[in-house]
């Protein structure tokens, strides 16, 4: 029988659910299921027969996939974090041991569950999302310590692969080519708000010798590619747009994206104290324009 000691001892190494849910960061979900409700939208929606799978689908594109790739950065950035977040879950000892490790690969085989319940074509894309997430954080490859394709990888894990997800979960099969465009325009766009991000950890980033734009072309440089980066493509979806004849659209992502620019300016004048503003407002108007072009495109049929 054990005892009172032993049984406090292992009280003590396990996370508590609150922990784990932290863990997990539910306020990181959001962009990608913004990203898959899109994807809904730019398909009609769902009929009946296809709702269950549309449902798992935002389960899958969010606490799964996302809360895992979560789980699996932290674990691998524990000694980053413990510089510049030593209050997070894993260095600050509420998520002892290796159970942060353990929620990541439990979360991928869930994850891959799933989606292979969905079928072939939701499953094969999960499989891309969750390589990526793992490369991303994880060594040999920890993309993370590259701006240019740890950044990439992330932007087509929110909002591209989301998006393709739902198209593909409520078609069944493989999604129309305008469909996956509009997927991978925003994903590249989502590169320059992922660029913003890491300007919140520059300090520990150099120190742990982490390549984020920001180290590698200095902040004032890099705030002005991630603007570039993210207006590019929106104005490549306008033209898309115009030439398939939904001026109306064209013109309302015309009108979030000068939304964006008004906010740029400030962001610019001062990079470093205005990209978490940024990521909160200009942000904003980036996925408005992203559902604005899936109704275009619901209406293309």
């Amino acid at each position: 029988m054990a005892s009172p000691i032993s049984i406090a001892a292992v009280a003590v190494r396990t996370p508590t659910p609150g922990a784990v849910l932290e863990l997990l960061k539910p306020i990181t979900w959001f962009a990608p299921m913004w990203a898959y409700g899109c994807g809904l939208v730019s398909v009609g929606g769902a009929s009946i027969d296809r709702w269950p799978y549309a449902l798992a689908g935002i389960l899958l594109a969010g606490p799964l996939v996302c809360g895992t790739s979560q789980a699996i950065n932290d674990w691998f950035d524990r000694e980053v974090d413990a510089i510049n977040e030593p209050n997070r879950v894993i260095p600050s000892g509420r998520m002892p041991g290796r159970w942060g490790l353990a929620v990541a690969v439990a979360g991928t085989l869930l994850s891959l569950l799933v989606a292979a319940m969905l079928g072939l074509v939701v499953f094969l894309a999960a499989i891309v999302g969750l390589a990526l997430a793992w490369a991303y954080s994880a060594p040999p490859f920890r993309l993370k310590r590259n701006g240019w394709m740890g950044n990439s990888a992330v932007g087509l894990c929110y909002e591209g692969l989301p998006w393709f997800t739902a198209a593909a979960a409520v078609a069944g099969g493989f999604p129309a080519s305008p469909v996956v465009t509009m997927a991978l325009l925003y994903s590249i766009g989502a590169h320059g708000i992922m660029t913003l991000n890491d300007f919140k950890a520059v300090g520990g980033d150099r120190v742990s010798g982490i390549d984020s734009l920001p180290v590698l072309l200095g902040e004032g440089l890099a705030a002005r590619v991630a603007c570039a980066v993210m207006a590019a493509p929106q104005l490549v979806v306008i033209g898309l747009l115009l030439s398939w004849g939904f001026a109306w659209h064209a013109g309302a992502v015309a009108l979030l994206l000068l939304l964006q620019a008004a906010c740029m300016v400030r962001l610019l004048s001062d990079p470093e104290r205005h990209a978490a503003w940024y990521n909160a407002t200009g942000t904003t108007f980036y996925v408005l324009g992203m559902l604005a072009a899936a109704f275009a495109l619901q209406a293309m049929g």
